[in-house]
C-alpha cells in the first residue's frame, strides 16, 4: 500500500497527526483475508449495535466507553490481538479507517466546515456524522451543524469491520484513484485505511452516480462500504453519545460574505480578528484561521454548539467592518 494521504487544498489544511509506522504485523496477508467470505451484513449490524448501545446507555451509571473524547482521558490499554488478527495502529489519535465525501459544486462555507463522515481510531473509538442529521438554522439565519456522535468498539468489532473493509469493501485490492467519467462537479469519496502494516488512500469520483466506466464491480464494493460507514448507527436507531470536541477551528472571511446577513457584534474581548492568520498550506480564498476553545464557541450563543457553524455567522468588528466566521469541530487526530 502507498503511504500518506494526498494533500487536499479544499478540506485538509494540514493539521492531522501522522500515523505511527510501528504497526504490529501478522502473518496472514490482506490478499488471503480478502478471499475469505465476509461476515454477513446482519451479523455485523448486530455487532455494531451492541457496541453503540453499550457506549450510549449502560445499566445504571453510564459506561466509561460513553465518556466524551478529550485530551484528559486516561490512556486506553493496547488491545491484545489474536495470532491471525489484522494489525492496526492502537493510539487514541491514530486513524485506522476513515470515510469522507466532499468536493463538487458547493459553497465555500460548506468546505470550511466539512468533517469526515466516519473515523475509526486505534483505541476502538468511532466518531461519525449521523446520516439523517440536517443541522439547525437560528432565527437570524445562522446554520449550526448537529453535533457529531461517538461510540466505542471492542477489538473484536474492530477486526470485523477491517475484514469487511479489506474484503467485501474492496480496499485490500483497490488502486489509488477511480475518476468520474462524463460527470462534472460531482463529489469525491475518499477511503483511508491504516492496517495490516501499511496505509492506503482510495479516491472514488461520483460514487453511486458513475456507471459508464469499466470499474463497475469494484465501485459496487466501494458502495457497500460507503453505505455501512455512512449510516453507521442506522440513522440514530442505535444511539451513541455526543462527541465533545476539545478544540475547534475558526475560519474568518472578510466582509463580502457578510452582506445581506443579520450581523452580531464581535463577541470576544480577548481575541481580535488580527489573531486569525492564513494557513501555511491549503485553505480557502480569503480565509484566516485560529483555534477556538469550547468556551469561546459557547459565546457565539448557539445551542447546541458542539457541531460548529456551517453557514457562516456575520460579525461586526470594533471599527465597523464586517466579517463572517465558520466554526469546525476538530477530531482527535487533528491540530488547530
Amino acid at each position: 500500500m502507498g503511504s500518506g494521504r494526498p494533500a487536499r487544498a479544499t478540506f485538509g489544511m494540514g493539521g492531522r497527526e501522522p500515523i505511527s509506522a510501528s504497526y504490529r504485523r501478522v502473518a496472514m496477508s490482506a490478499a488471503r483475508r480478502a478471499s475469505r467470505p465476509a461476515a454477513a451484513s446482519t451479523a455485523l449490524t448486530a455487532l455494531f449495535a451492541s457496541a453503540i448501545l453499550v457506549a450510549a446507555c449502560g445499566a445504571g451509571a453510564p459506561s466509561p466507553s460513553a465518556s466524551p473524547v478529550g485530551a484528559t482521558q486516561a490512556p486506553t490499554p493496547t488491545p491484545t490481538l489474536a495470532p491471525d488478527a489484522i494489525a492496526h495502529p492502537t493510539g487514541a489519535a491514530e486513524v485506522v479507517l476513515r470515510y469522507e465525501v466532499g468536493g463538487g459544486f458547493v459553497p465555500i462555507e460548506f468546505m470550511a466546515n466539512h468533517v469526515p463522515q466516519f473515523t475509526l481510531y486505534g483505541d476502538g473509538r468511532v466518531v461519525f456524522v449521523r446520516q439523517d442529521d440536517q443541522g439547525i438554522t437560528t432565527p437570524d439565519g445562522v446554520r449550526a451543524n448537529v453535533p457529531l456522535r461517538t461510540a466505542k468498539l471492542t477489538e473484536a468489532q474492530v477486526q470485523e469491520l477491517l475484514k469487511f473493509a479489506l474484503g467485501n469493501g474492496a480496499l485490500g485490492r483497490a488502486g489509488p484513484s477511480y475518476p468520474a467519467v462524463n460527470i462534472a462537479d460531482a463529489p469525491s469519496t475518499t477511503f483511508e485505511i491504516h492496517a495490516d502494516g501499511g496505509s492506503k488512500t482510495v479516491s472514488v469520483g461520483a460514487l453511486g452516480m458513475d456507471t459508464s466506466g469499466t470499474d463497475g464491480l469494484i465501485r459496487a464494493a466501494f458502495q457497500k462500504l460507503a453505505d455501512r460507514l455512512g449510516n453507521f448507527d442506522q440513522g440514530g436507531l442505535l444511539g451513541g453519545a455526543m462527541y465533545e470536541p476539545t478544540a475547534y477551528r475558526g475560519i474568518l472571511f472578510d466582509n463580502a460574505m457578510a452582506q445581506g446577513m443579520v450581523v452580531r457584534d464581535w463577541p470576544w474581548k480577548d481575541l481580535a480578528s488580527t489573531a486569525f492568520t492564513a494557513p501555511s498550506e491549503g485553505g480557502f480564498p480569503g480565509g484566516r484561521l485560529h483555534a477556538l476553545t469550547p468556551d469561546q464557541v459557547k459565546v457565539l450563543g448557539l445551542t447546541p454548539y458542539q457541531g460548529g457553524i456551517a453557514g457562516g455567522l456575520a460579525l461586526r468588528q470594533a471599527d465597523g467592518t464586517l466579517v463572517t466566521i465558520v466554526v469546525r469541530p476538530l477530531l482527535p487526530d487533528e491540530k488547530p
